[in-house]
């Protein structure tokens, strides 16, 4: 099993060398092969778990994580973007949706994602006596862990208000290189990914800056987790905590085109917008494999915008200069490019995960869905964020025009991002597209290739686990 060959080699990220073992005591044979270091042995001290920590957000910026696929596969695979007619041949199973239980992507996003919760846990699980640097990065680990899981059961499982008993995916909480776990249920999954993100939010009291998650990024993802679960007050109330309290300042329509051209993530005094992303820089980056290649004609530049998402765009809006209208040479005559990201060299470009615009659509989408009372509070937060986006556009809307327009926002404003075939699973709509080498403009919710598949490479090992429909049993 892939996951499991790579987990029994991974030892806690960051932990680089081991001191020489003293060859003059009569107990040196004794001493454990400096290769098989007890996770109790290696976080030893506080630096240790620093350390460790490091290493679990470097697992983050994997090309198969939020380095490039997790973005690329949530817009590729609903209606956002398609594949050139001249491209470099990369992700065109999402183009045909042909996809089998062999797949790379999925194969590595599933144990890459489950590396980083290993690490997670070396960290949570660790002995050293409670401080507030050790709550602090306990917090951050548990945060991690709750990210990860969420990513993986949004993309390896149903809705959870599909079916909160279906199958989840496996929760694993400590190193066991003989586990071999069947799926939790969906809501079970849910609610560990709760009850870490609670445990975060308690655990955490310092912003260090937006390359590291914080008390409310956590909340911010509660909340987000919460909409997924239908939980419309909690999703509310906690998007709120984050808006009311956290500190944090929507990017101005003046800011806008500097925010997405600064490559850096805020510092511990800035709290602009951002509340979480995933770091790179010159060095600590995925090459060719970066997010900024599939869309650059700098890079492969193989993903083009598809027309009717440019066309949500007023000419008042901010944010349709982040879509180029050009031509692809030796592809398509007319061709709207994205360049939310700017780099294929050098410095390259934080991957947004959390943002508050995004905390004022929860909130807003939250409180329209729960009843005719909260739509005036769903109206102003919409607008709050629309304000600094189109100054044109103020929406009076109301009952289910209101949760539209809060669902064409999300597409807007997360357009690139990743979100959208999430949400459009989540809300159980179809896909409807155009554009694209296969030209299928509907995919329907009831698409057994909307989710992915339980990668062959686990089950031929772990035959517990259960395979999702329409791939191969």
């Amino acid at each position: 099993m892939k996951m499991k060959l790579q987990l029994n080699k991974v030892l806690l990220s960051g932990i680089v060398a081991i001191g020489l073992l003293g060859s003059c005591s009569k107990d040196f044979l004794n001493q454990e092969p400096y290769t098989q270091i007890t996770p109790e042995a290696a976080l030893a001290s506080e630096s240790d778990m620093l350390a460790a920590l490091r290493g679990t957000y470097a697992s983050l910026r994997s090309a198969n994580l939020f380095g490039r696929n997790i973005q690329v596969i949530g817009d590729l695979s609903a209606d956002n973007v398609f594949i050139s007619t001249k491209n470099s041949g990369r992700f065109f199973a999402w183009d045909q949706y042909v996809i089998t239980a062999a797949n790379a992507e999925y194969t590595a996003m599933w144990t890459e994602s489950y590396t980083a919760i290993l690490r997670a846990n070396n960290i949570i699980n660790s002995a050293l006596p409670s401080n507030a640097a050790v709550n602090q990065y306990k917090g951050e680990a548990y945060a991690l862990r709750a990210l990860m899981y969420f990513n993986l059961v949004r993309t390896f499982a149903r809705p959870f208000t599909d079916n909160p008993g279906g199958p989840g995916v496996p929760i694993v909480t400590k190193y066991d290189p003989a586990l071999k776990p069947d799926r939790n249920t969906v809501a079970e999954v849910y609610t560990f990914i709760q009850n870490d993100l609670q445990q975060a939010y308690t655990l955490m009291t310092q912003y260090t800056g937006s390359n590291r998650f914080s008390k409310f990024a956590a909340r911010a993802l509660a909340a987000k987790v919460s909409l997924y679960q239908g939980l419309n007050q909690q999703a509310y109330d906690f998007a709120n905590d984050v808006i009311t309290n956290g500190g944090f300042t929507l990017v101005t329509a003046a800011n806008f085109p500097g925010y997405w051209n600064n490559l850096a993530g805020n510092g511990a005094t800035n709290k602009v917008e951002t509340l979480f992303e995933v770091s790179a820089d010159a060095t600590l980056n995925a090459g060719t494999d970066e997010l900024a290649y599939m869309y650059l004609q700098a890079g492969y530049g193989d993903l083009l915008v598809n027309p009717t998402l440019y066309n949500l765009y007023n000419a008042t809006d901010v944010r349709k200069a982040l879509v180029t209208v050009g031509s692809r040479a030796g592809g398509e005559a007319v061709a709207y490019i994205v360049n939310k990201y700017k780099s294929v060299a050098a410095d390259r470009d934080d991957k947004k995960v959390i943002r508050l615009s995004e905390v004022y659509l929860i909130a807003a989408e939250a409180s329209a869905r729960l009843g005719v009372a909260t739509e005036p509070r769903a109206l102003t937060l919409l607008n709050t964020l629309i304000a600094q986006r189109d100054p044109s556009l103020v929406y009076i809307s109301t009952g289910t025009q209101l949760i539209e327009d809060i669902i064409t926002e999300r597409r807007k404003e997360l357009a690139f991002e990743g979100d959208r075939s999430y949400d459009l699973t989540r809300l159980k709509r179809d896909i409807t597209r155009v554009g694209g080498t296969y030209n299928l403009t509907s995919i329907p919710y009831s698409n057994n290739f909307r989710i992915g598949p339980i990668p062959q490479a686990e089950r031929d090992v772990n035959k517990t686990i259960v395979q999702n429909p329409g791939y191969i049993q």
